[in-house]
């Protein structure tokens, strides 16, 4: 390997605000510790918590970098080579990883076990696509949700990077997906990626249209990442013995429902927030990914969904599409 060098640019967040406080700096390079590998970053991925870290509003965990970016891909340069070992990974290795930070980069440390090898014929800017959004939507949809084949799911925003990614991974356990979206064209966009039916909130009731899809019987499981006042809706949607799982609050915090539902259909709602979990935790979910996930991947059977790619400098370009929300799928980084 080349030597490195000993400072790298990044994008920082100057101040709380719009998107225009990301900046390209230059930064030290990160050092590699136990358990940990550097990798050379070709494409960082962008997320919606980045947007809240950037507002102010989601702080990264204690240890974790204070840049923002929560997935990378590139080569490995260096690290614990047992840990490498004992993950299969070895120096100069395609990888992409989910990080705590950090990965708005040209250079990012990552645990090696949250780190996976770039499928076969996939280029950076879409493995890089990858880590937040299957991390999360299999540590929600088929851990915390259970979701079963045969069972039916419904995302909320089924045209975001986490929806795109959760029709395909239901889809592929052979579960029947219901989405909600925005607009016809992005309804017409979920069910091109394998979504059994869509419905455009804007000009139709989901509730009403979930007990029409489902006969009355309703859906098993649930992902939303609204929140507020979408709860309550979202009880009348469930099936017995239902599961609600709820990821994020672009709705607000407050929510009220009829607890009545809860207890004669016996409900579960439940929730998560993935980045504070430690390290062990989330591998396991790599782990399940390498094994369930990876050869879907490698098949063809689920695909990344990548919207648009930005150079580094305009990072702020990027965080302007994803809180305009005229984006099907991801946005990318590339260095």
């Amino acid at each position: 390997m080349n030597q490195q060098p000993l400072t790298m640019r990044a994008v920082e967040i100057t101040a709380f605000g719009a998107p225009d406080v990301l900046r390209l700096i230059e930064r030290p390079m990160p050092i590699a510790g136990a358990g940990e590998l550097l990798i050379r970053v070709a494409a960082s991925g962008i997320n919606r918590p980045d947007v809240l870290q950037r507002k102010g509003h989601y702080a990264p965990p204690p240890g974790a970098s204070d840049l923002p970016g929560l997935e990378v891909a590139g080569v490995i340069e260096s690290g614990d080579a047992v840990a490498m070992a004992q993950a299969r990974l070895q120096l100069g290795d395609r990888v992409c990883a989910l990080v705590g930070g950090g990965g708005y980069a040209q250079w990012c440390v990552a645990p090696v076990a949250q780190c996976l090898p770039v499928p076969a014929g996939m280029t950076d800017v879409e493995a890089a696509s990858l880590p937040e959004t299957f991390f999360t939507v299999w540590s929600n949809v088929f851990d915390r949700g259970r979701l079963q084949p045969g069972e039916t799911l419904l995302v909320q925003g089924g045209s975001s990077g986490i929806g795109v990614t959760a029709i395909q991974l239901a889809r592929a356990w052979g579960a029947t997906v219901i989405v909600t979206a925005g607009s016809d064209d992005k309804c017409n966009a979920c069910l091109a990626l394998g979504a059994h039916h869509a419905i455009n909130y804007q000009t139709q009731d989901f509730v009403a249209e979930v007990q029409r899809i489902t006969d009355g019987k309703g859906v098993d499981v649930i992902l939303d990442m609204v929140a507020g006042s979408y709860v309550a809706r979202e009880v009348q949607c469930l099936a017995d013995d239902g599961r609600l799982v709820v990821i994020a609050l672009q709705g607000g915090t407050h929510s009220e429902f009829n607890a009545g539902l809860l207890l004669r259909k016996r409900l579960t709602v439940t929730g998560s927030t993935l980045r504070p979990r430690s390290v062990a935790f989330k591998g396991a979910i790599a782990r399940a990914l390498r094994a369930q996930v990876w050869p879907w991947l490698a098949s063809g059977a689920v695909r990344p969904v990548v919207h648009t790619t930005f150079v580094a400098a305009d990072a702020a370009k990027a965080h302007a599409l994803m809180e305009s929300s005229q984006h099907i799928g991801k946005i990318v980084l590339t260095w």
